[in-house]
């Protein structure tokens, strides 16, 4: 797996191109999870481009699942679902519905 900052008209994003050797072509893959960061005791979700955020479905305390959708980030009139990268636990919130954030900014932490 490489990783490569591309510049899309001023934006900058981090993205991870993995090279696949043989004949055949590969399947499209499905949607990057998030950006996540280890962070101390937890792993911190972040933005992974600048949006608007729609809908917070979790909050502090709440267990959740690998998969599971913790908020919606409008970028670009799409609505891009911000899925849980495994199980845990919500330790803290750091946006609301309606907050506008920018790449990498800090949405929650899973314990």
């Amino acid at each position: 797996m490489k990783k490569y900052r591309v510049n899309v008209n001023g934006t900058v994003y981090e993205v991870e191109v993995e090279e696949i050797s043989g004949a055949a072509p590969a399947a499209p893959a499905a949607a990057p999870a998030p950006a996540a960061a280890p962070a101390g005791p937890g792993e911190q979700i972040l933005a992974p481009m600048p949006g608007n955020i729609l809908d917070v479905r979790v909050a502090a305390g709440d267990t959740v699942t690998a998969g599971q959708v913790l908020m919606i980030l409008e970028a670009m009139k799409m609505e891009n679902e911000i899925m849980c990268p495994r199980n845990g636990r919500i330790a803290s919130v750091h946006v609301r519905k309606g907050d506008s954030v920018e790449p990498d900014t800090l949405l929650c932490v899973i314990e």
